[in-house]
């Protein structure tokens, strides 16, 4: 049953204001007191790699006595799901939360503060990947993984066309992709209409950003002349692509279609792979990857630093398991396996070796370094997220033929008022 308290708007409504009210302390005497229990953990679909997995579960068994249930969510409609669950009397101890999207939960009081266990586990991580975390400089969450898109390709119609090298700038990939429609009866690209992180990525490289600070408050900068730059570029990718102009990479799962073996790239994230080789494992030795190339060839394409976050529930009753749990799932060994299983970027140093071992991850580093960003870590943006999303609106607008500038105009209006709720 939902606790009658007051609605916090910032997660669109749904998420009542609570605090842990030392609801969650529990009893126990040390890691190995909590024999019998079970820890619950949202993870979502793609996130948690098989091995990683096994090997956490069976540590986490082993340290505390207790056992672990991974609950796999969907993305359509996580916000409303999970702003619902964490309202509860017994939420899902431990969520993982979009890097984007934890400042609006730690707002509404829906999530634990995790400053000492950061201290204790991960005091040599990049600032970078915990930057997400934080939210007025406490610690709200712990940050699971990061990464940015790659061009993931298919090495054998790259051959059929008679492509020895990847390319170094946008206009050899482009020239690549014309080359493959011409000479092959593959597609060159597979873009659906609506994968906005990495229209996001485009527009951060045009120096632009999707909202702007006017009159003490956060409004849309869909207008900007730099983000209609970003969608042109966007346009030109998507020229070389029969995808649906209004569905997004998920709708169906981009690497299955790539699985069928007869698309020459994707724009992706590294996992993806691992989804393309469960649909067609006799792909594995024609995946190849290479950093997005920019304008020029000193300068990848602008990427969005996508990622995820554990957290948690602050209203939840096993807080100090769910810490023990973290412990586990972050530690540096189970790190270094999703570095190398899931083509994360390492989020600290001792974790250098294990990037080596994974193409996609070389192929990201780049753009991550060079040309790498996020969507505004503000609290506002989580609600701009949400179903129906008014970026992926626009952008089936622009491919569907109305202008940046007419497209912008009719978008702004909804997400000036989703900017506006506190």
């Amino acid at each position: 049953m939902k606790r009658g308290l007051v609605a916090a708007t910032a997660v669109v409504g749904m998420l009542v204001g609570v605090t842990a009210c030392g609801s969650g302390g529990g009893t126990k005497t040390g890691a190995d007191g909590f024999k019998g229990q079970k820890l619950t953990v949202w993870v979502m679909n793609g996130s948690n790699p098989a091995q990683w997995t096994e090997q956490v579960s069976a540590q986490f068994k082993k340290k505390t006595g207790a056992t672990v249930e991974f609950k796999v969510q969907q993305w359509n409609g996580i916000q409303q799901k999970l702003s619902t669950a964490l309202s509860e009397d017994t939420p899902p101890d431990v969520v993982e939360i979009g890097n984007t999207q934890t400042a609006a939960y730690a707002k509404a009081g829906a999530l634990a503060e995790l400053g000492d266990l950061k201290k204790e586990i991960g005091a040599d991580w990049n600032e970078a990947f915990n930057k997400a975390s934080l939210v007025d400089g406490k610690q709200y969450a712990l940050p699971w993984f990061a990464g940015n898109r790659v061009v993931m390709y298919n090495k054998k119609i790259w051959a059929e066309a008679g492509l020895k090298t990847t390319p170094r700038t946008r206009s050899e990939l482009f020239r690549a992709f014309d080359t493959i429609k011409k000479k092959t009866d593959a597609e060159p690209l597979y873009l659906p209409g609506q994968n906005w992180y990495f229209f996001d990525g485009l527009t951060l490289g045009t120096g632009a950003d999707l909202v702007k600070r006017q009159g003490g408050k956060w409004v849309s900068n869909l207008g900007d002349p730099k983000v209609a730059k970003a969608m042109d570029i966007y346009q030109q990718y998507q020229s070389f692509s029969t995808a649906p102009k209004n569905k997004d990479e998920a709708t169906p799962q981009q690497a299955e279609v790539f699985a069928k073996g007869r698309t020459g790239a994707l724009i992706a994230m590294g996992y993806e792979a691992a989804t393309a080789l469960k649909a067609n494992p006799k792909m594995k030795k024609d995946i190849g990857f290479f950093t997005i190339p920019g304008e020029t060839a000193d300068k990848p394409e602008g990427v969005f630093l996508g990622g995820s976050n554990f957290a948690v529930a602050g209203m939840g009753k096993n807080q100090e398991l769910a810490k023990e749990f973290l412990k586990v799932a972050l530690s540096k060994q189970n790190d270094r396996q999703m570095v190398k299983e899931s083509g994360w970027a390492p989020k600290s140093p001792d974790l250098a070796d294990a990037a080596q071992e994974n193409p996609a991850v070389a192929a990201a580093a780049p753009a991550a370094e060079k040309s790498g960003g996020t969507t505004p870590l503000i609290p506002q943006w989580a609600a701009v997220e949400n179903i129906p999303n008014p970026i992926k609106s626009y952008m089936t607008a622009v491919l569907g033929g109305k202008s940046p500038a007419d497209a912008a105009k009719d978008i702004e209006p909804e997400i000036n008022a989703r900017l506006a709720k506190q």
